[in-house]
């Protein structure tokens, strides 16, 4: 049962300093037991008290780390079932199935697939992040497909998947500096499995027919002191693997049992029978209920852009809008001669707007200021999105040494800021533009036809 302020609070110096960033010891408690802030934060706090509050105090799912260097990853340390009830914190992340009944030829193609597909959106890179490994019954493929995988050169976490422990033991030699996961553990093997990973401390997979031999196998495995886990929930059909998902983490966050709080994995790609649209409709249910891990057959753009979208959506904080980097960004190879589009750095609004500047074909510069992620006229009545903060970033962008046009187009739904911009940008001519982004392509084509026209009569 987790611990309230107040028993958090008994147990502070009662100081009242503010070393933690917080008013009082109360404040502090109270965030504490939201889970908002760990109980270290407070550097007067006895070694007694940190051990007793450390577990107490932690998140019902367990946080792993898994990967190495760049493909490093946290999964776990969710604390609600529903995004809306406060925010979801790791998002989960794709695997790409390889196994040792695959040529050569196979395993390089589905490679090259992973190289491929890499691409930013909203300042997030989206790819495959992982790699399954899966052991049949062939040893010397498997562990060639170990080796080659390995010297690819793909940056991702590697999932190794068998229940031999002494197999699974040459393949963790070969990636042991990759730190691995090796996913196999069941009711008759846990304890080998257990002393394979324990030294390295790599994340363990664990299988089981149904949820109460996987509650089982868990528990005998956390009596052995491991708690590195990650539970398999598929089950023998989309029904069984959705009602394990789910039941799962019911289980560990409402009804507060630990021993159901890890990161899960789904094997969609199995449950799809080898239909690619299928394997996109199960990969996103389980994205959202509630696979960490969800491992897909392959991976291409047609796949990618459904799933990294609604993953993005999904895993970013409701109370906190997706935001562009503010700063000036050239359209369309925007040169000297281009004018200057203003909106603001709300995602969605962000994404739109480009996305008619390119179809006008019509070189701009499109500048983006801080306007707190809202859309414009949200962020224009919050005094986000005003006459002297446009002139501001306009003057500390140095967009002036990028181009001599000095006609800056506004939103027309903001049109009522042209007179508070032109008194704080002397020099510059503020065209009100469109009020709907649609409209920009035609009024773009219209707007360089008469700048045209302008030069030659000049």
């Amino acid at each position: 049962m987790a611990l309230k302020a107040l028993d958090i609070f008994k147990l502070t110096p009662k100081k009242n300093c503010k070393d933690c960033g917080f008013p009082t010891c109360m404040a502090f408690s109270m965030k504490v037991a939201s889970g908002a802030v760990e109980v270290s934060k407070c550097p007067h706090m006895s070694d007694d008290a940190i051990a007793k509050l450390s577990e107490a105090t932690a998140p019902l799912m367990r946080a792993l780390k898994v990967g190495s260097g760049t493909s490093e990853y946290e999964l776990g340390a969710e604390t609600v079932l529903f995004r809306h009830e406060k925010t979801l914190v790791n998002r989960n992340r794709y695997a790409v199935a390889f196994d040792d009944s695959m040529t050569n030829e196979q395993i390089d193609f589905k490679i090259a697939n992973i190289k491929a597909v890499n691409y930013i959106r909203i300042g997030e890179e989206m790819k495959a992040e992982m790699v399954v490994l899966e052991y049949r019954d062939n040893k010397e493929g498997f562990l060639n497909l170990v080796n080659r995988v390995n010297e690819s050169g793909l940056d991702v976490t590697h999932i190794i998947v068998c229940e031999d422990v002494d197999i699974a033991k040459e393949a963790i030699e070969i990636l042991k500096d990759k730190k691995p996961v090796v996913y196999g553990a069941n009711k008759e093997n846990y304890k080998g499995m257990v002393e394979l990973v324990k030294d390295l401390k790599l994340a363990l997979g664990v299988k089981a027919a149904n949820l109460e031999e996987l509650y089982a196998t868990i528990e005998a495995i956390q009596g052995l002191g491991y708690r590195e886990l990650i539970l398999d929930v598929t089950g023998e059909n989309i029904k069984d693997t959705f009602t394990n998902a789910v039941q799962v983490r019911r289980i560990a966050l409402k009804e507060q049992d630990r021993t159901f709080g890890y990161p899960s994995i789904v094997f969609a790609n199995k449950l799809s029978n080898n239909d690619p649209q299928m394997e996109v409709a199960l990969s996103s249910m389980f994205t959202i209920k509630y696979g960490s891990i969800i491992v897909i057959d392959d991976i291409d753009y047609s796949k990618a852009l459904p799933l990294f979208a609604l993953r993005q959506n999904i895993y970013t904080d409701p109370q906190r809008p997706m935001r562009v980097e503010p700063k000036v960004y050239p359209m369309n190879n925007a040169d000297e001669n281009s004018p200057v589009m203003v909106t603001v750095d709300f995602a969605l609004t962000y994404f739109i707007v480009s996305g008619d500047i390119e179809r006008s074909k019509v070189p701009v510069y499109l500048a983006i200021p801080d306007a707190g992620g809202y859309s414009v006229l949200t962020a224009w009545s919050a005094g986000k999105f005003s006459g002297s903060s446009i002139a501001k970033f306009i003057k500390e962008s140095k967009i002036e040494d990028m181009t001599k046009n000095r006609d800056l187009i506004i939103p027309g739904k903001a049109a009522v800021l042209k007179g508070d911009i032109e008194d704080n940008l002397p020099g510059w001519n503020v065209i009100i533009g469109t009020e709907e982004s649609m409209e920009i392509p035609k009024f773009l084509k219209e707007y360089k036809a008469k700048q045209d026209e302008a030069i030659a009569n000049a």
